[in-house]
C-alpha cells in the first residue's frame, strides 16, 4: 500500500490533533493530507534542483513521517524483492509485495553487491528507485550500495588489493584507479561503495592487513583522500548544479579498528587519546573531511571500553563538533546488535538502537537484528526524542541531494559502455606493474634476459594459481592470469628462448611434503628457480562458507606469520639445491600481509614481494622478473622476523626499541642478546624499502626556509639523479624527527613523498611541499601544538638515511 493512502485514512484524526495545537503550529506551507504538494500550489523546494541543499534539507525533513524517518535509517536488500542466491541466473521478475514492504522499513540505503548479470541489476535497481520515485508520496530515491576496495563486487574490474595499492606509493595513479571503479559501478545505479579502509596495518596478525593501506598515517591519508577524490570526483547525469559527487566513498572503519587484541577481529583496541589523535584519526581527517568523503563507517570494536558504534566522544564530540563531518555515517553489518551480543553494554534491542541513534548519530545497516525497528515505539514511550532521529535523516537526505539523486537515481541506459574499457584496462596494468616491490637483488640475479637460452623452473603452490584477496565476487580469480600463465604469455610474445617448466611442490593448506622432491629435481634441471609461495585468501563466497579455508581475509587471523603448511620447507630444500649446483633462486611472495621468513631472506638470491594483486597480476610479474618493467613499488608495512618480534612498525615511539640482538645460526648454535635473547626487533625489510633495477644518487638537500614560525609550512626539495643503465621510478621519502619535544614522539615519521621518472643518466629536482601542521605534537594539555625546537629532515627509506638537515622552529 502506497505511504500516502494511509495517511488519507488518518486525515481527520491529524487535522484534530493540528487542530488542537497552538496557532504557531499551524504555519507549515504545505498540507498535511498532500505533503508532497505546497499549499499555494507551487513545486516543493526539495524538488528544486537548483535550490540550497540545505534549503532542501529543511524543506523536506517535516513533510516525512516518523514511520518514513525510520525508514531512512536503516538499510534494505534487493533480495528483498529478486532473487540474486543463482549467480548466474537472469531471471528479471521482482515480487511487488515484498519491494513495498521493504521500502515501508528499510528505504534510506539499499544493499545491492550481489554478482548477478548486470542488466538483472540494472532492472532491479531500476525497479527500486521507480517505486520510490513514483510510488511513493515524498519519491525519496534510495543509495545503492555495493563493496569497492579494489573493485565493486559485481564483476567489476578488480584492481590489486588496498596494500598493493599503496606499494606504489602513487597516489595520481590510485586517484585514476578510484576513478574507473567509480565509472564503472556509477552507470549500473550505485550510488555508494564500501571504500576506502583507512585502519592501520600495525597488528599484523589481524586477518585485515591486505584491506588497509599500511602501517603510517600519512601514507594512508594520502592513498585514502586519493581514493575518495577519484571515486567521488564528478557528478551523475542529470544531476542538480548543487550535486557535488557522482558516487559516495564511504571511509571505515571509524577508529582505531586495525589493532585489535590479539590481532583478532572485533577484540577490543587499548589505547588513550594521545594514540587516537596522532596515529588514527589524521587518515579519516584528510580522506573524509578535507576531500569530502559523503559516507564514513563505523568500527566493530570497543576503544577503551567504549564501543566504537556507540561512541559519542568520538561519532560526536570529534566527527561532527570539531571536525564538522556532514554527511551520513553508517554501522557495520550487525554491529549495533554486538552492544549486547558482545560488548554487554545492552541487554535488549531497545537499549542497543537507543545507544547508537544517539552517541552516535547515524544508520543501522542490515546483518543483525534491525534494533532500529524499535524506534517508532521508543518515540512514543518518550524513551527517544524524534529530534534524534531528525539529526540523523537530515545527515542521509543532505548525502542524497548532494549525489543528486533526487533528479535522476537510475541506472543508464548505455552502462555497458563504462564497463571494462580498455582505458581501465590500461589503468589496472600500470598499478599492477607499481604495485610490485622488489626486497632482495643480490648479484643482479634479476632481471632475467628473455633473450637468453635460460632453463626456468616455476615452482609452488602460488604459481598456477590467481590469489586476488578478500572482498571480491565469487570466481572473480576466473578473470585473472597466474604468474606461470603470465610468464609462458610473456615469454610467448617475445619470441624467446627460455625455456620453462613448472612443478608445484606443495599445497598451500596442506603439510604434505610428497610433492617436494620433483620439485627440486626440477629446479635442479634448470638455471634458475622462481619459487611462489605465500598467503591466500578468498572470494566473498567462498571467505564465509563452512568448510573452506584461507590465511587472510575478513574474520581469518594469524598466530603465526611464518609461511603455512610445506611452503618453507619447499623453499629451504630448492633454494638450497640451487646454490648447491651453482644455480640462482628467487622467492616471490604472493601475499596480504608480511610473510615472517628471515632465512629466505639470508639464502634466496633474488626475493620480490607481490601483494595480492588484479587481474593482471600474473602478467605484471612477468613484466618484472624478465625486465621488461623496471620494479618501483616501496612497502607500505614492515616484515617482522618472527610474530615473536612484533610490532614491526617503523614509526614507534622513541626508546620503542632497544637493540642487544641475539641469534640461532643455520648451524643451529645459539648466540644469546638481549632485545631479544635469540632475535632481533628490527625488521626483516622496513617500511619504505624497494629496490630497483637502477640506481639513483641524492644530492643537493634544501630545507626552504630552514627556520619557520609555528605555523609556516616549507618545502624539502632534492636532486636525484638515475646513475644507471635503465629508466626507472624512484619514490623520494622525507622523514622527520622532533628532536626534544614535551611528550614522547616518533622515533621519525614519513611527512612527504614523491614518485618521480627518471630516465637513465639524467637528474631530477623533486620539490615536497610540507604542511606545518604536520609538526604538531598531541601535547600534556590535550591539544595540538608545533613546539619550538629542531626537526632532524631525512631523505631515505624508513630504515635508510641518504640526506640529512635541520629544520628550526622559533
Amino acid at each position: 500500500m502506497r505511504r500516502g493512502f494511509c495517511i488519507l485514512a488518518l486525515l481527520p484524526f491529524i487535522l484534530s490533533l493540528v487542530n488542537a495545537l497552538p496557532e504557531s503550529d499551524h504555519d507549515l506551507h504545505f498540507s498535511l493530507h498532500s505533503r508532497a504538494t505546497n499549499k499555494n500550489g507551487s513545486t516543493p523546494l526539495y524538488k528544486n534542483a537548483n535550490a540550497d541543499i540545505e534549503d532542501r534539507v529543511a524543506d523536506l525533513l517535516p513533510r516525512m513521517t516518523l514511520e518514513e524517518k525510520v525508514a531512512q535509517l536503516i538499510q534494505g536488500d534487493m533480495n528483498g524483492w529478486m532473487d540474486f542466491n543463482d549467480p548466474l541466473d537472469d531471471t528479471k521478475t521482482f515480487n511487488a509485495s515484498g519491494l513495498a514492504a521493504m521500502m515501508a522499513q528499510k528505504a534510506g540505503a539499499i544493499w545491492g553487491g550481489y554478482l548477478t548479470p548486470w542488466d538483472k541489476l540494472v532492472f532491479g535497481i531500476e525497479v527500486g528507485q521507480r517505486y520510490l520515485m513514483e510510488n511513493t508520496t515524498l519519491g525519496i530515491p534510495a543509495i545503492f550500495q555495493s563493496e569497492g576496495l579494489h573493485g565493486f563486487t559485481d564483476n567489476g574490474t578488480t584492481f590489486p588489493s588496498p596494500i598493493g595499492l599503496a606499494a606504489s606509493f602513487n597516489p595520481d595513479l590510485l586517484k585514476s584507479v578510484a576513478s574507473s571503479i567509480g565509472e564503472e559501478a556509477e552507470g549500473l545505479g550505485y550510488g555508494q561503495l564500501f571504500a576506502p579502509v583507512l585502519d592501520m596495518s600495525r597488528e599484523l596478525r589481524w586477518g585485515r592487513v591486505e584491506e588497509n593501506y599500511g602501517e603510517d598515517p600519512f601514507l594512508t591519508a594520502t592513498m585514502g583522500s586519493a581514493y575518495v577524490t577519484g571515486l567521488q570526483s564528478g557528478k551523475r547525469r542529470n544531476a542538480s548544479s548543487t550535486a557535488v559527487g557522482r558516487i559516495a566513498a564511504t571511509c571505515k572503519h571509524f577508529a582505531a579498528f586495525g589493532s585489535p587484541q590479539g590481532g583478532l577481529n572485533l577484540a577490543p583496541v587499548e589505547g588513550g587519546e594521545r594514540a587516537l589523535r596522532t596515529i588514527y584519526l589524521p587518515p579519516f581527517q584528510k580522506a573524509c573531511v578535507e576531500a569530502g568523503a559523503m559516507a564514513i563507517m563505523t568500527a566493530y570494536s570497543s576503544l577503551d571500553g567504549v564501543p566504537a558504534v556507540a561512541n559519542a566522544h568520538l561519532l560526536k564530540d570529534i566527527l561532527r563538533d570539531e571536525l564538522q563531518y556532514p554527511y551520513f555515517v553508517t554501522t557495520d553489518a550487525g554491529s549495533v546488535d554486538l552492544l549486547i551480543s558482545t560488548h554487554g553494554t545492552c541487554a535488549d534491542r531497545e537499549c542497543a538502537a537507543r545507544m547508537a541513534l544517539v552517541n552516535g548519530v547515524q544508520g543501522e545497516m542490515g546483518g543483525g537484528s534491525y534494533t532500529y525497528l524499535t524506534l517508532p515505539d521508543q518515540v512514543a514511550a518518550g524513551t527517544v526524542n524524534e529530534s534524534s532521529i531528525d539529526d540523523v535523516v537530515k545527515t542521509i537526505l543532505r548525502t542524497k541531494f548532494s549525489l543528486g539523486l533526487f533528479e535522476d537515481p537510475y541506472p543508464y541506459s548505455d552502462y555497458n559502455k563504462t564497463l571494462r574499457t580498455s582505458a581501465t584496462r590500461s589503468i589496472l596494468r600500470q598499478m599492477e606493474e607499481e604495485a610490485i616491490v622488489l626486497l632482495e637483488n643480490n648479484g643482479n640475479t634479476l632481471p632475467i634476459d628473455p633473450k637468453s637460452k635460460t632453463k626456468v623452473a616455476v615452482i609452488g603452490p602460488q604459481a598456477n594459481r590467481v590469489s586476488l584477496g578478500d572482498y571480491v565476487f565469487f570466481n572473480a580469480s576466473n578473470n585473472g592470469i597466474s604468474p606461470l600463465d603470465g610468464i609462458n604469455q610473456f615469454l610467448k610474445n617475445e619470441s624467446s628462448s627460455v625455456s620453462v617448466s613448472f612443478s608445484q611442490g606443495a599445497e598451500l593448506w596442506s603439510s604434505d611434503t610428497s610433492l617436494i622432491p620433483a620439485a627440486v629435481k626440477t629446479a635442479q634441471d634448470s638455471d634458475i628457480a622462481i619459487i611462489l609461495v605465500g598467503t591466500w585468501s578468498l572470494d566473498q563466497t567462498l571467505l564465509w562458507t563452512p568448510g573452506t579455508n584461507a590465511t587472510t581475509g575478513e574474520h581469518v587471523d594469524l598466530s603465526d606469520l611464518a609461511l603455512v603448511g610445506a611452503q618453507g620447507q619447499l623453499v629451504q630444500e630448492v633454494v638450497s639445491a640451487m646454490e648447491a649446483k651453482g644455480g640462482k633462486s628467487v622467492v616471490v611472495f604472493i601475499s596480504g600481509k608480511p610473510v615472517a621468513e628471515p632465512w629466505i631472506q639470508e639464502h634466496a638470491d633474488a626475493v620480490v614481494q607481490q601483494f595480492y594483486p588484479g587481474e593482471l597480476g600474473g602478467t605484471a610479474l612477468a613484466e618484472v622478473l624478465f625486465g621488461a618493467v623496471n620494479p618501483s613499488g616501496k612497502l607500505p608495512v614492515s616484515f617482522p622476523r618472527s610474530v615473536g618480534t612484533t610490532p614491526a612498525f617503523y614509526n614507534f615511539l622513541k626508546g620503542g626499541r632497544p637493540i642487544d640482538a641475539g641469534m640461532i645460526t643455520d648451524n643451529g648454535t645459539l648466540v644469546f642478546g638481549h632485545q631479544y635473547v635469540l632475535d632481533t626487533p628490527v625488521p626483516i625489510w622496513s617500511f619504505g624499502h624497494g629496490l630497483s633495477y637502477t640506481t639513483f644518487a641524492y644530492s643537493n638537500l634544501k630545507i626552504s626556509p630552514s627556520t619557520i614560525s609555528a605555523n609556516q609550512n616549507f618545502t624539502v626539495s632534492v636532486t636525484v639523479k638515475n646513475t644507471g643503465k635503465v629508466d626507472g621510478k624512484e619514490v623520494v621519502q622525507v622523514y622527520l624527527t622532533d628532536t626534544v619535544s614535551s611528550v614522547v614522539t616518533p622515533n621519525q615519521f614519513l611527512a612527504g613523498f614523491s614518485k618521480v621518472d627518471i630516465p637513465a643518466g639524467s637528474s631530477k629536482t623533486v620539490s615536497i611541499p610540507i604542511d606545518a601542521s604536520q609538526l604538531a605534537v598531541w601535547n600534556i594539555n590535550n591539544q595540538f601544538a608545533v613546539e619550538a625546537g629542531q626537526f632532524n629532515v631525512k631523505i631515505g627509506a624508513s630504515d635508510t638515511s641518504l640526506l640529512n638537515a635541520t629544520l628550526t622552529v622559533q
